[in-house]
């Protein structure tokens, strides 16, 4: 039913269309033609004359219309290819042929009892008035398939943009849905680690994870969140690790923001945090560090993430989900940002530039 009634609409606008398309034509027509009658019948007024050209280039409309709409046809079957070129041009030349033939028996007709005009010595199928009367027909045929295409491309360009967003919004939905299991993943083998030596902290760190949990149910299918509200995410992820590490870690966390209500894509940072902690204090037996800077300034956006790491340690960026995933995410809503990562033998660092002023739509 409401497929029904959305084609009724577009057909009532396109029919809309049409009659605004031959409405203008005429009143154009007939301005051009209103001097010429002014000069031939000057002792009219000026309202007749005007009437009396809207009359003249209706008149026509009979012939012009079939034929605009013909070329319409014809037009479409030789672009589907379902006609070759010489049945295309063999069936246009018969069309105009007979349009011509049409358009040069009432210009007489017109010009006889319309304007009075005696046409005893004229000859109404002359080869100039037959190449008068293809040029004539061939301006309004040419502006009307002009339009007609130029409305096709850009019908087509927005179909097209339309699939193109949405599949990236189907990309952008899958990497997160991607990403939530993975972090999931990682935090329960964090608190299965603490379940398995009877830890005291492993109630607390279940209901710290519930909390995110619940923020990544209801919050990361917003298109952005505020800044402060991600700041709060990722320090209660970090109170999480830290009762994992205890004392074996070591945290320098320094947030500097000018707005806090700065909207933000939502988990965007988080999963360089996460890679700090499992790639570094991870998979050290020695004590770690994790240096985090953050600074917000007029919706310019900087951020650090240093980890230490064991020289030993064989860490390849492209084989980890998360970061493989919020690279593409990166690469959708923030397109200008910059991502460079340094990977030394004792350190591993990360800085992200971003404008968030300047988040695509998708």
């Amino acid at each position: 039913m409401f497929f029904k009634v959305s084609q009724f609409l577009l057909m009532q606008k396109r029919i809309l269309y049409h009659i605004a398309f031959w409405v203008a034509y005429v009143l154009f027509k007939s301005y051009l033609n209103f001097e010429s009658l002014q000069y031939n019948m000057p002792k009219e007024s000026v309202f007749y004359l005007f009437f009396l050209a809207v009359g003249i280039q209706s008149a026509y409309l009979p012939i012009k219309i079939p034929l605009v709409y013909a070329v319409f046809y014809i037009t479409a079957q030789f672009l589907s290819k379902k006609w070759n070129v010489l049945k295309t041009i063999f069936i246009l030349f018969l069309a105009f042929f007979l349009a011509i033939i049409a358009f040069l028996y009432i210009s007489g007709l017109l010009q006889q009892y319309v304007l009075k005009r005696s046409m005893e010595n004229e000859n109404y199928f002359s080869f100039a008035s037959f190449l008068y009367a293809f040029f004539l027909l061939s301006f309004t045929s040419g502006i009307a398939l002009t339009l007609k295409l130029i409305r096709q491309h850009i019908r087509t360009r927005e179909a097209e943009q339309e699939m193109s967003k949405k599949r990236l919004e189907a990309e952008l939905r899958f990497l997160k849905a991607q990403t939530n299991p993975h972090f999931l993943f990682n935090t329960l083998n964090n608190i299965y680690g603490l379940a398995r030596k009877k830890s005291d902290d492993t109630a607390e760190v279940v209901m710290k994870l519930s909390k995110l949990l619940r923020f990544m149910l209801y919050e990361t299918n917003k298109p952005s969140i505020s800044i402060e509200d991600e700041l709060k995410v990722m320090e209660d992820y970090i109170e999480l690790e830290k009762i994992r590490y205890n004392q074996r870690l070591k945290i320098d966390f320094s947030a500097t923001v000018d707005n806090q209500h700065e909207p933000i894509a939502p988990l965007i940072l988080l999963p360089f945090v996460e890679n700090a902690f499992k790639h570094g204090a991870g998979e050290s037996i020695n004590e770690s560090s994790i240096r985090i800077e953050i600074l917000l300034k007029q919706g310019n956006l900087y951020f650090s993430i240093e980890n230490s790491k064991s020289e030993d340690s064989q860490l390849v960026i492209t084989e980890k989900i998360g970061l493989s995933n919020v690279r593409r995410q990166l690469e959708l809503m923030y397109p200008d940002h910059r991502l460079s990562i340094e990977n030394l033998s004792s350190t591993f660092t990360i800085v992200l530039e971003l404008n968030l002023n300047n988040h695509a739509k998708i």
